[in-house]
């Protein structure tokens, strides 16, 4: 079978069990460590390039990833776009820096 993704078992004998760095990346995604250090890092470039913190306006794009027999259970079928796969929206400020980032199975009806 082929992966596409590197699986947890398969990392480096020199960092601690896969379990152990798994529950532990689990505790942070919950607790939201990851979207305070995007945030906070958006912001720290943004005041570097001489613009506000915040941004006060973005630029939206939406795509359809193609289905692959890894996503199989949760694609679906985009009628507009005419593919089996999940959606994935995002939006970004105006210097190129992450805001949202949201991936959802397609709508089938």
């Amino acid at each position: 079978m082929i992966r596409y993704r590197a699986t947890w078992c398969a990392m480096p004998n020199d960092l601690p069990p896969w379990w152990a760095v798994y529950q532990q990346s689990r505790r942070w995604m919950e607790a939201g460590c990851f979207d305070a250090l995007v945030s906070d890092l958006r912001a720290v470039l943004r005041i570097a390039s001489g613009r506000r913190a915040e941004p006060t306006a973005a630029i939206l794009d939406s795509r359809t990833l193609h289905w692959t027999p890894e996503n199989d259970p949760r694609a679906g079928y985009d009628r507009t776009s005419r593919k089996k796969g999940s959606n994935l929206h995002i939006a970004v400020d105006t210097l190129g820096y992450l805001s949202i980032l949201a991936c959802h199975t397609s709508q089938s009806r």
